[in-house]
């Protein structure tokens, strides 16, 4: 039932970005709620303001000059609730991703039971594990505890345990940890987040509590050594992570306060909202969502009855990008560049780019770059986060991406971006999806924050997701197959809603586009060459019912896996291409 103009709230989101703030407004608009107007401003993490709540207020400002409306006092603090002359709003969030990569301690029994538990909890905020603690750890407890105050963990993740069960061996390796915070000044002793064994909280706060510079408890990831459930432990930990940020940046205590507590670190966020999502959508294939910026890579996904987060700080265009070189090479980089670019070009731009993390490519050369980074992040990112996706997900391939529709992107790599098409071919050379996909762009970067928005009303998010504020490319045609360049792998006919019909012939190593307009549908059959797969099974053909987007439907017939040629010229030629394919 739509919410009467009488009843609806206006809400005012901001998103802590660690090149950029984003101010979002959203209000009732005849009767739904929509996404209204946005203002942005660079971040104020660092030097010479070292203050987020700067930003916030310079976003905002923005925000006033773009819709006319007043949300700042002459103090510039927000007003809330709105007033009678229309001052101010209803309800504020927030979602935080600037600061430092926080260092974070694993603990638990099993290597592949609890720590691995414990690592996949930890991937859910901005963290890096830099060491792990198990039962089977050969260290003697001198030397765990000199590796503690040498690394100097800002949160500690403690796993292990089922339910009632033995006590004695996770008491042991917990002993090493309280000596060490004890010998850590207090105000470097790390957060502990304690998610084991429930029969323990009374000891673990006996032992820790007095020695930890705060102490958590969520309900055991590992109830059983059959079951895991990360969602309890994951909120806690998000408030773990807005805990440690309040210590090391100024200004998160006043956004804090501002939201009334409504401030989620922004991965977490579009975690919850990707639930969300795959439950609505409910169909055989998952969800997938990802997001490319300066603070890290995100990839979250749904499947039916399970979903997973990653977020990959390591695979940042910001502050982190020269790290990057730890994962892969500078050729690795290159080889997605549709220009001779040298290896020495590319090593200073990831320098200067890690000191300047909000500036946008002047030159042709210097988005050649860009975009290469955004493409390598991407693609590392989506291997790392395919070990936990799960085993019985819909998929044509083991070895291939599992079957996903739709396809949400956002991030500043894609919102930067000088075309749809641009954004597009980003996504498939990192992601290469497989079969039939619908990809929608998030270009307004509102996921995390409509995330954030559901704890003040649940409402919001479903009006605002349905209004069309998202973009949707369109749909995406990749098939499953490996041929000589050139050879034909597909035939599709497009009917359209009027009984008009358009025709395509795919050949292997191309890309083609049949055009069908945002907000249209129509039927699409295709017939697989060979063994060709799109999704009906090895050269099986069908018939599907597809939506229309900024560039129709796209047909991907360069193969899965992506190969691409080891001839630097002939792979220049073939990506300039594709990009003049898709308009870019």
């Amino acid at each position: 039932m739509p919410v009467s103009l009488i009843e609806g709230d206006s809400l005012l989101a901001v998103d802590i970005g660690a090149a950029t703030t984003r101010a979002v407004l959203f209000d009732v608009v005849e009767g739904q709620y929509r996404f209204v107007a946005a203002g942005h401003a660079p971040s104020t993490a660092e030097a010479p303001f070292k203050d987020v709540s700067e930003g916030v207020r310079n976003a905002i400002g923005y925000l006033q000059n773009v819709t006319g409306r007043v949300f700042l006092d002459t103090d510039r603090v927000l007003v809330t609730p709105s007033q009678p002359n229309g001052a101010g709003v209803d309800a504020f969030v927030a979602t935080l991703s600037a600061g430092p990569t926080l260092r974070a301690v694993v603990v638990g029994l099993l290597a592949d039971v609890s720590l691995e538990s414990a690592r996949r909890l930890t991937e859910t905020v901005y963290a890096r594990v830099v060491d792990s603690i198990g039962l089977n750890d050969p260290r003697r407890p001198d030397e765990v505890i000199d590796g503690l105050l040498t690394l100097h963990p800002d949160m500690v993740v403690v796993t292990g345990g089922t339910d009632g069960g033995a006590s004695r061996s996770l008491q042991k390796i917990l002993e090493p940890i309280g000596l060490a915070s004890y010998l850590m000044p207090a105000e470097k002793r790390p957060s502990i987040l304690f998610a084991g064994n429930q029969k323990m909280e009374t000891e673990v706060k006996s032992m820790l509590g007095t020695l930890a510079s705060s102490l958590h408890f969520s309900p055991n990831v590992r109830p059983s050594l059959e079951t895991e459930d990360l969602e309890p432990a994951a909120r806690e930990l998000a408030r773990l992570f807005v805990n440690v940020r309040k210590r090391q940046l100024k200004g998160v205590d006043v956004i804090d306060a501002w939201s009334s507590g409504h401030i989620l670190p922004t991965g977490y966020a579009t975690g919850r909202m990707m639930r969300y999502l795959s439950r609505v959508y409910g169909s055989a294939k998952g969800i997938l969502s990802v997001d490319i910026g300066a603070s890290g890579t995100l990839v979250a996904a749904g499947f039916k009855g399970k979903s997973t987060l990653g977020v990959y700080p390591q695979f940042g265009l910001g502050e982190n990008l020269p790290g990057l070189l730890n994962h892969t090479t500078l050729e690795n980089i290159l080889r997605w560049s549709p220009l001779d670019i040298s290896v020495g070009v590319l090593r200073d731009y990831l320098y200067q780019k890690s000191l300047y993390p909000s500036t946008i490519p002047a030159t042709r050369e210097d988005q050649a770059i860009s975009q290469a980074i955004a493409r390598e992040c991407l693609h590392l990112s989506i291997q790392a986060a395919r070990r936990d996706f799960p085993s019985n997900a819909a998929s044509l391939n083991s070895r291939l991406l599992p079957l996903f529709d739709p396809i949400l992107a956002g991030g500043g790599a894609l919102s930067d971006s000088p075309t749809p098409g641009q954004s597009l071919l980003l996504l498939l050379d990192a992601l290469q999806p497989v079969g039939v996909t619908t990809v929608i762009l998030d270009q307004n970067n509102l996921l995390p924050i409509l995330g954030a928005a559901a704890g003040r009303n649940n409402l919001l998010p479903v009006q605002v997701l349905d209004s069309g504020a998202f973009m949707s490319v369109g749909t995406v045609v990749s098939p499953a197959v490996q041929a000589a360049y050139g050879a034909q792998i597909l035939r599709a006919r497009l009917t359209y809603e009027d009984g008009t019909e358009a025709r395509s012939e795919l050949k292997f190593g191309t890309i083609e586009i049949l055009p069908l307009p945002s907000g249209h549908g129509g039927t699409l059959t295709l017939q697989p060459a060979g063994h060709a797969d799109v999704g009906f099974g090895p050269g099986r053909s069908g018939q599907i019912p597809v939506s229309g987007g900024a560039l129709g439907v796209v047909f991907d017939g360069r193969g899965r896996p992506l190969d691409l040629p080891s001839d630097p010229v002939r792979r220049r030629e073939l990506i300039k291409k594709w990009h003049w394919t898709l308009g870019g």
